[in-house]
C-alpha cells in the first residue's frame, strides 16, 4: 500500500520513530490527552442524565457487548448513526462515546453508542467480530427502535475509525455510508511499538486486521476526516486509504486535533453539516 507511489513512510521508521508517529497526543502543544478523555466522560454523562428514557441494548452475553440507543421524537423513522469508539482498542467505552448524540437527535437522527471489550481481554479479531455482531443487532432489531434499517450510518475516531471500516468490510449487509475520523487503516507499523503490546500483533494478523488488504469494491460511501493538528502519520492514513476507496471524500479539517475532531460530526461545523446531509440522504 502506497500514498501515491514508492514506498510508505513508515517502512523509513525504526520502532522508536514509529511509535512517535502513531502517538497522537504527541501533535498537541502540551502532550497532555486528559482533557480531552475527561471532556469525553463530562459531556457523556449529560447526554444520559437529559435522556433517561434511552435503551441499552444487549447483542452478547458479556457486559461490554452492549449498545445505548437514543431515538429522536419522530413519528417517522429515522437514520441511525451508529458510533464506535476508539482508545487504541485498549481503551475508553461507550460511557465515554454519546457526547455527540444530542446533536443527531436534535437534526431527527437516532445514535447509537456500542460497547466492546478491549484488549487485552480480546484480541483484535474478536473486537472486529464484535462490532459486526453490534451493528447486525441493531439492523435485525429496529422493528422495536423506531429507526430506517435502510439508512444506517457508521462512524467511528481513531481505532473506532478501522473498526468501522473491518466492520464495513465483514457486515452481510452494506452500511449506506460511513465516517472515518483520523483512523489507521494499515496496522503493520504498530508492531514493535507500545501500542501493539496488549495486541500481540504479528505481521500476518496486522495485515488480516488492515482494512488496506479486504476487497474494497463493496466499501460504502465514504467521509474521512483529519485534525490540521495530528501527526504525519495518521493524516497520510486517512489520504491512502480515501484514495484506494471507490466513493469517497478525505478533509483536514483546520486548528482540530486527533481528539476534539470528534466533536465535529454533530455540532454547528462545516463537517456536521456534511455528516448531517450523508446520514440524511444515504
Amino acid at each position: 500500500m502506497t500514498e501515491g507511489l514508492g514506498i510508505p513512510q513508515w517502512r523509513s521508521l525504526n520502532a522508536q520513530e514509529r511509535a512517535l508517529a502513531y502517538s497522537p497526543s504527541k501533535a498537541l502543544p502540551d502532550g497532555d490527552l486528559t482533557p480531552y478523555i475527561e471532556a469525553y466522560a463530562k459531556d457523556s454523562a449529560a447526554i444520559y442524565a437529559a435522556h433517561p428514557n434511552m435503551q441499552t441494548l444487549h447483542y452478547g452475553d458479556s457486559p461490554t457487548q452492549t449498545i445505548d440507543l437514543f431515538v429522536p421524537d419522530t413519528t417517522a423513522p429515522a437514520p441511525l448513526v451508529i458510533y464506535i469508539h476508539g482508545g487504541y482498542w485498549q481503551a475508553l467505552s461507550k460511557l465515554e462515546s454519546t457526547f455527540a448524540a444530542q446533536g443527531f437527535l436534535d437534526n431527527g437522527i437516532a445514535f447509537a453508542a456500542v460497547d466492546y471489550t478491549l484488549a487485552p481481554d480480546a484480541s483484535l479479531i474478536q473486537i472486529e467480530e464484535e462490532c459486526v455482531r453490534a451493528v447486525q443487532h441493531l439492523y435485525e432489531h429496529e422493528e422495536h427502535s423506531k429507526f430506517d434499517k435502510s439508512r444506517i450510518a457508521l462512524c467511528g475516531s481513531s481505532a473506532g475509525a478501522h473498526l468501522v471500516a473491518m466492520t464495513c468490510i465483514n457486515l452481510p449487509f452494506e452500511p449506506k455510508c460511513a465516517v472515518l475520523l483520523s483512523g489507521i487503516y494499515d496496522l503493520e507499523p504498530l508492531i514493535g511499538t507500545y501500542v501493539n503490546d496488549p495486541l500481540h500483533l504479528n505481521v500476518e494478523t496486522a495485515r488480516h486486521s488492515s482494512p488496506i488488504h479486504h476487497d474494497l469494491s463493496r466499501f460504502p460511501k465514504a467521509l474521512l476526516a483529519y485534525g490540521e493538528i495530528e501527526t504525519d502519520e495518521f493524516k497520510r492514513q486517512s489520504r491512502a486509504f480515501a484514495a484506494l476507496l471507490s466513493d469517497a471524500e478525505c478533509l483536514e479539517i483546520p486548528t482540530r486535533n486527533h481528539f476534539d475532531i470528534v466533536y465535529d460530526i454533530s455540532n454547528e461545523s462545516a463537517l456536521a453539516a456534511r455528516v448531517f446531509e450523508l446520514v440524511r440522504t444515504a
